[in-house]
């Protein structure tokens, strides 16, 4: 998912796709374990999509409590 897209996501919408994410991410390191993941770079971007959507949350808090 594009930051652009993330940006646009309420809240309640970005603390779902959080969750979405590290169970995906959960799933993903589980199927590495047990050699069944097909393609190893979808971990690198699911940790990279937490990221992101971490990284949005925190400048949200920042520029409310900036006001």
């Amino acid at each position: 998912m594009k930051i652009k897209e993330m940006r646009e996501m309420s809240d309640a919408e970005l603390q779902a796709e959080l969750e979405r994410l590290e169970r995906a991410a959960f799933d993903l390191r589980s199927q590495s374990v047990t050699e069944k993941l097909e393609d190893p770079s979808l971990l690198t971007k699911t940790r990279k999509d937490i990221a992101r959507v971490l990284t949005i949350r925190r400048e949200r808090q920042l520029t409310q409590a900036g006001k």
